[in-house]
């Protein structure tokens, strides 16, 4: 990526690219909450509160934890993202946090809120 490649219609077009990943990882994040909060009562349309086979309870117990864990996970990414808005507004987006090599748009259209320029950057340090 050249030197170029950070001009402001660059910048603009990662802007409003982050912009739509953000609001559709908002919403995934609204819906898991949503269904956390009602519950496996609930959810199941179970009249009773408890599972009443072990087995059960542990499907029930694994399903709550994969919610929780894709939760934590779309969080983190929110995250990502927002850190990746703050680079555009620095003016420092598309470059790698660690060698200071422009990030290859190929990479960005991909993972828009990258902060290196390869996977192999990280095993270096």
């Amino acid at each position: 990526m050249a030197a170029k490649s950070l001009n402001s219609e660059f910048l603009e077009k990662y802007k409003k690219i982050l912009a739509v990943e953000k609001t559709q990882t908002e919403k995934l994040i609204y819906g898991i909450n949503e269904i956390l909060k009602r519950g496996v009562k609930e959810r199941s349309g179970d009249l009773s509160s408890y599972s009443l086979h072990q087995a059960d309870m542990g499907t029930d117990t694994d399903e709550s934890e994969k919610r929780v864990y894709l939760l934590n996970k779309e969080i983190d990414k929110i995250t990502k993202i927002n850190l990746a808005l703050k680079r555009i507004y620095e003016k420092t987006y598309g470059i790698c946090e660690i060698c200071g090599k422009y990030i290859p748009e190929k990479r960005l259209k991909i993972i828009p809120y990258a902060k290196f320029a390869s996977i192999v950057n990280l095993k270096k340090n």
